[in-house]
């Protein structure tokens, strides 16, 4: 394992996990495809660029004539795959661009490690695989698979083919399934990115429902660590959790944002719920732990580094906020009811 190919890699888990191969690794030669859609950024690669073990090339992993090229040219024996349409409202409003990239995309480039037959490749799935866990419960890899949510079937179906392949062709591939992330380098139409970035300009933050939805909040780069454990040491076929085993009601997440930015909690506006939203997701991590990872940050932790960093980073975010989010956000919140642009 020497040149990785890291697919998605522009984007919010991508990007940290780059930051975190050559801080680990830094004889590796990391080839950085991404197709540059809204959330995935060249921005977000800029402090690689004097890299002389970094490469970025554009494409499609749907496209098998360029990724071809790509692996061929750069020698490429790893695949870690970020590469996926993620957020489950816009799913909601347009599921085919989930099913071409999430789904097909995951075909070809499972083709692509069949045909250059390399040494292994791990595809980074989700715990919203599982669908809603009733309280008292975590789900384990072995679970079945209930998604309730087109970007969660998305995702399903890609892990499906991995597994089919792996049990047909003999592929060295593995799954992770992380939980929710938080960091830089997010995209602002998730919702602590969204909170933070919100509450910093006094603009009410809207919540679904009553807020009571419990979610997994790691630090993305613990999660970058678990996903490097798997890679490394990871049994190929196998799925992995990765998580911090910490359950947070979307309530409390919002107020620790609040408070730590000084804000009021009036500026929470509840706005009508999500279709098909899941009220909770916990997973066990006793699979990867005994491969020799556990996360590092408490939710208190995780979140204040995530405040900090939005809080100065502005020269990042603020750009985003503006032509196809406002659109987005118009009809995702304030034609909902009572999410607002405006302080």
């Amino acid at each position: 394992m020497h040149n990785l190919l890291i697919t998605g890699g522009a984007g919010f888990i991508g990007s940290n996990f780059v930051e975190y191969l050559f801080n680990r690794y830094p004889d590796y030669r990391v080839v950085v495809y991404d197709k540059l859609t809204y959330a995935g950024r060249l921005e977000n690669l800029e402090r690689f660029q004097s890299h002389h073990h970094f490469t970025f090339v554009q494409g499609d992993i749907a496209d098998p004539d360029t990724l071809g090229k790509t692996i061929e040219i750069y020698a490429i024996d790893t695949l870690v795959n970020f590469a996926a349409e993620t957020h489950v409202d816009r799913s909601i409003m347009a599921p085919d661009a989930f099913i071409h990239t999430d789904v097909h995309g995951t075909y070809v480039l499972l083709e692509a490690v069949k045909a250059y037959q390399l040494e292994r490749a791990l595809f980074v799935s989700t715990d919203e695989v599982y669908g809603h866990i009733p309280h008292g419960m975590s789900s384990v890899e072995d679970d079945a698979l209930k998604p309730r949510s087109p970007y969660a079937a998305s995702k399903a179906g890609g892990e499906h083919l991995v597994y089919a392949y792996h049990i047909t062709y003999n592929l060295p591939v593995i799954v992770t399934r992380g939980t929710n992330n938080i960091g830089p380098y997010q995209y602002p139409e998730k919702a602590v990115p969204l909170f933070i970035t919100n509450a910093i300009d006094d603009i009410p933050l809207p919540i679904y429902g009553d807020g009571r939805q419990m979610r997994d909040y790691q630090y993305v780069m613990d999660h970058c660590e678990g996903i490097d454990v798997a890679l490394h040491h990871g049994h190929f076929g196998e799925a992995y959790n990765i998580g911090s085993g910490v359950e947070t009601e979307n309530m409390v997440m919002a107020h620790a944002i609040l408070d730590l930015l000084g804000k009021p909690h009036s500026l929470i506006q509840h706005v009508t719920d999500r279709a098909g939203h899941d009220r909770r997701y916990s997973v066990k991590t006793d699979k990867i732990s005994t491969l020799g990872w556990q996360s590092q940050h408490t939710f208190e932790e995780a979140i204040e580094k995530t405040v900090r960093w939005y809080v100065g980073n502005q020269d990042w975010w603020r750009p985003l906020k503006s032509g196809e989010y406002l659109d987005y956000y118009r009809k995702q919140y304030v034609e909902r009811g009572s999410g607002s642009l405006t302080a």
